[in-house]
């Protein structure tokens, strides 16, 4: 299964354009350290939560929204050889000196795949979300997402991906650990959910949460602790 890259980031709602352009320009170097795809998706549907949320997570301010993004390689090796890459390349420090946002509240970290189902394409809407799993429901979670990815997939989703915390940093302003209050105990999981648009998403949902095989099941994590949304996406390539 692939390897990715899972990003949040906060962004002036007026530096749409300049977000989008700065990601379409570093595209290139990205795909030529190894990586196979590339994806920028802009908050669309992002609720507020009680506990936590995307916007708490990267401290947003009023005038930002939340980008939701990452990057897929086939496997750890590729990535971790694309990041020496990234590392060494006079490339990266000129796309690191002309971000339009704050890179010190982007969160960032590398997740293994620990269920993929379907085959993707163009999505024209992204379901994003960022759980807290304890370490021993490793098997009991990946059991989870499959039969929720099996209902998701025949209500409309294209592709449904989850992924375990395998080299997720602590960062000095925002991390994954603080965006869903993580516990010692416990992993975070990166996910999406790819769908063909937002109306398909809308009806797909509805008819998901009515399915038998999704009800009154006993979740293997925090509910109130995890982030989710919806995304439309600007970059895909």
């Amino acid at each position: 299964m692939s390897y990715i890259d899972g990003f949040i980031v906060a962004v002036p709602e007026k530096n749409k354009e300049a977000y989008r352009r700065h990601a379409e320009n570093a595209l290139p170097f990205f795909k030529e350290c190894g990586a196979t795809r590339m994806v920028e998706t802009w908050a669309d549907d992002v609720p507020a939560g009680k506990v936590t949320d995307f916007r708490r997570a990267v401290k947003a301010k009023p005038d930002e929204t939340v980008i939701f993004s990452w990057l897929e390689y086939p496997d750890r090796a590729a990535r971790d050889t694309a990041a020496k890459k990234m590392q060494n390349d006079p490339k990266m420090k000129e796309i690191g000196a002309n971000m339009p946002f704050d890179g010190q509240r982007m969160i960032y970290g590398g997740f293994k795949s620990i269920s993929d189902k379907g085959k993707g394409g163009k999505p024209g809407y992204i379901d994003g979300s960022v759980t807290p799993v304890p370490a021993e429901n490793e098997s009991a979670y990946r059991d989870a997402a499959t039969r929720a990815a099996a209902v998701l997939l025949e209500n409309g989703a294209t592709r449904v991906v989850d992924a375990w915390a395998d080299d997720v940093p602590d960062g000095k302003v925002t991390d994954f650990k603080g965006a869903v209050n993580k516990q010692e105990n416990e992993r975070v999981v990166y996910s999406w959910i790819e769908w063909p648009s937002k109306d398909v998403r809308d009806a797909g949902w509805k008819r998901a949460m009515d399915d038998p095989r999704l009800k009154d099941r006993a979740r293997p994590f925090d509910g109130k602790r995890l982030i989710y949304g919806g995304f439309r996406p600007i970059l895909d390539a």
